[in-house]
Formats: structure tokens, C-alpha cells, sequence
């Protein structure tokens, strides 16, 4: 028998905040977490703005000597994962630890860990190169770092699928949980990507946006002036529980993962196919049994790219039919940036709030919309409207989609 899966904690870690309240409170006010990179190494650079986490109380989740062997997406990941076992009030004497997974992927991983140490070997020889860079770079150490820490011996699973990591890690841990392999999931995504090779490459693919003076404004999805996505960097996790499970313990319901869907392009490795993305949503409401006139809102992907945004546009149109134009769509990634691998995990956090509160987050920066982006997407000023089923799209480089399908707590 199939079982019901739902979230009872959350945790954010961002450049608009490093808690889910506070998140929240600046995604519904329409803030922008972007701002302009003041290290002298970027000034050369075609882009120059990021949404870099400053503040981060690292010494509230891990100790001096621990945090210098953590690359700071584990750090990222620790923090979050940490704030949604918080809110779940797990009692780690009782829980059956065998039956606890940890399902968080990283679209590049301990990248900072990489460069820092190709310096010291470069400048300094081998000898200076730390014993502690493999596992603070390989990208499921954040996983393990938090499995080892709480002991959570369920199954571990780190997905790199580009900016569909985080919605892939959370949705094959909902098919684990819904097929009985384990009673809770911590899933969700963590990235840290903010340095000058990054920086480099992705100019050199023009993916970037170059409006410097502008920061806030720079990231504007479905505007016809949008010139490029902008990289940020956080964590955001879920902690899942089969149904029964948490009833049982009493844990606070905040909403039901009922859908997953995942489908690749085949297609090309920078330019999506919507054909793919579409079947992915497809996919996620045969799963929940939703019929599509049922969605009120979709959490898009929109990273503000020319061809991305009018590629998803085309996707909800071919899945929802004449419904595409009543249903409301949104690109947090207008306020928070792109943050790859870990962009699916706090937006299923939004996707979540959107639900439980009945406020629609807004698109900001939309002041003059693409002709060929003709749905609503909620521009410059969230909304209040009460919705039971919501969408959450998370697509990358290689034509991986991942779609989760979310349902209001009704109980």
C-alpha cells in the first residue's frame, strides 16, 4: 500500500535571510537579496553582482574546529537541516534512526574548497595542500556530515543534476518514503558557487546578467529586458514523514508532497526543449491524481535566461491548456537569485508557505513583460488567494526536470 507523505520541518539558509520566518517575511515584501561583489577579484568581471550570505551565524550550528573542515555548502546544509529538525521536534532518543534518511544534493559541490587548495599547491607545493580537501569537496559530504552528526542511518542519496537538484532530492525521497523504504527524509538542496572561476565560466556562456549598477533589479524572469540569471548561494531543506508517522508523534502537519515528476530533454546541454519540462509537470500531477484545473499556483524556474523563461512559459501553456491563464505563476529567482542545486529546496519552502499562508509571492522587476511571456505572473507585489495544489518546477544544464506537486494541509 502506497503511503501519504508530508513535511513537518523546514529550514532556509539565504541571502534574504537564515530562517524560514524571516525568509519569508522578505519574499512576501518583494525584497532582493542581490548586491555587487566588493572583492577586487571580480572587478574585471561582465558580471559583478551576486546573492552572497553575509551574517551567517555559523557558530550557532557547528563549533570553531568543525566549521574549518566543512566547506560552507556543508555549512550551508548543516544549518538548514538543523532548523527543520528543530521545528519537526524529532526526539532523536526514540526515532528509529534506521528508518531516517538524508537526501541532499549540490549541483557543484565544495568548489571554494578546489580553488583554495589548487593555490596552495600551486604556490606552495604539495605539502600545503589540506589532508581535509577531499571530504570537504565532494558533494555528498554534506549528507554525510549531517547522517553522521545525528546518526540518521536510513538511506543516503546526493543527486547532482544541475539547478534540478534540489526538487530531484526531494522528490525521489518522497518515492522512498511513499514506497515504505524509510519513515522520514531530511531532503533539499546546498550550494555555495560564488567564486571567480564560477563567475568566469558562466560570462563566458553569457548566462549571467551584466546589469552591475542595478543589482536589484538585475534578476527580472519574464521581463522582455532580462539579460541573464544571477548566482546566489544557501541551502534549503525539508524533513518529510510518512503520514502515520507523524500523526502518531504528534508532529505539527505543514503540508503533503503528492506528486513527483522527473523526464530528461535528450536534447541539448544549455537549451531546454519544453516538451520535456512539460511531460516532468505531467508527470507530477498523474502522480497526486490532480486534475490540472486544480493548480492554483506554479513556483517557476524562471532564472531570468531570454530562452529559459519563454521555454517554461511554453511548457505550463502545453500542460494546462486555456487553465494556464488562470492559474498564478511566480520566479522567486527574481528575488533570491539562482542558487543551482540548492534553488529547488528553499522553493519548495516558498511553494509550502504559499500554501499554509494563501499569499502568492510576486515576481519582482517585471515592468515590461515579454509579448512572448503572456501568463500571470504575479509582478512586483505578491497576492492573497487561497489555493489547495501548487507546482514547484526545478530544471538544469543537460535537460534534467524535476516537478514537485504540493497539497494544503486540510486537517
Amino acid at each position: 500500500m502506497e503511503r501519504r507523505v508530508v513535511v513537518t520541518g523546514t529550514g532556509v539558509i539565504s541571502p534574504l535571510g537564515h530562517d524560514v520566518d524571516t525568509f519569508w517575511e522578505n519574499i512576501q515584501n518583494g525584497k532582493s537579496g542581490i548586491r555587487q561583489l566588493e572583492s577586487d577579484e571580480y572587478s574585471e568581471m561582465a558580471t559583478r553582482i551576486g546573492g552572497y550570505i553575509t551574517d551567517f551565524p555559523v557558530e550557532q550550528y557547528i563549533d570553531k574546529k568543525d566549521a574549518g573542515r566543512y566547506d560552507l555548502f556543508t555549512q550551508y546544509a548543516y544549518a538548514a537541516a538543523k532548523q527543520a529538525l528543530d521545528q519537526a521536534n524529532i526526539d532523536l532518543e526514540t526515532i528509529n534512526k534506521d528508518r531516517v534518511g538524508v537526501y541532499i544534493g549540490s549541483g557543484i559541490g565544495g568548489i571554494d574548497t578546489i580553488l583554495e587548495n589548487h593555490t596552495r599547491l600551486r604556490d606552495s607545493g604539495p605539502r600545503r595542500v589540506s589532508p581535509f580537501m577531499i571530504p570537504m569537496m565532494i558533494s555528498n559530504m554534506a549528507g554525510g556530515i549531517i547522517a553522521i552528526k545525528y546518526g540518521f542511518r536510513g538511506p543516503s542519496f546526493s543527486p547532482v543534476s544541475a539547478c534540478a537538484t534540489g526538487n530531484q532530492a526531494i522528490g525521489e525521497a518522497f518515492l522512498n518514503i511513499k514506497h515504505g523504504y524509510s519513515d522520514a527524509i531530511l531532503a533539499g538542496g546546498a550550494e555555495a558557487p560564488i567564486n571567480p572561476l564560477a563567475f568566469a565560466g558562466f560570462s563566458r556562456m553569457r548566462a549571467m546578467s551584466t546589469q552591475n549598477e542595478t543589482p536589484q533589479q538585475a534578476s527580472r524572469p519574464f521581463d522582455q529586458n532580462r539579460d541573464g540569471f544571477v548566482m546566489s548561494e544557501g541551502s534549503g531543506i525539508l524533513f518529510l514523514e510518512e503520514y502515520e508517522h507523524a500523526k502518531q508523534r504528534g508532529a505539527t502537519i505543514l503540508g503533503e508532497i503528492v506528486g513527483y515528476g522527473s523526464t530528461t530533454d535528450a536534447h541539448h546541454i544549455t537549451s531546454p526543449d519544453f516538451t520535456g519540462a512539460a511531460r516532468a509537470m505531467e508527470l507530477a500531477l498523474e502522480m497526486g491524481q490532480i486534475d490540472p484545473s486544480a493548480i492554483g499556483y506554479i513556483n517557476a524556474h524562471g532564472t531570468s535566461t531570454p530562452e529559459g523563461d519563454k521555454s517554461e512559459t511554453n511548457a505550463i501553456k502545453h500542460t494546462f491548456g486555456a487553465h494556464a491563464y488562470e492559474l498564478k505563476v511566480s520566479s522567486t529567482k527574481s528575488m533570491t537569485g539562482h542558487l543551482f542545486g540548492a534553488a529547488g529546496g528553499i522553493e519548495a519552502v516558498i511553494t509550502l508557505k504559499s500554501l499554509m499562508d494563501g499569499v502568492l509571492p510576486p515576481t519582482i522587476n517585471l515592468d515590461n513583460p515579454d509579448a512572448e511571456c503572456d501568463l500571470d505572473y504575479v509582478p512586483n507585489h505578491a497576492v492573497r488567494a487561497p489555493i489547495t495544489y501548487a507546482l514547484s518546477n526545478g530544471f538544469g544544464f543537460g535537460g534534467h526536470n524535476a516537478v514537485l506537486a504540493f497539497k494544503k494541509n486540510q486537517e
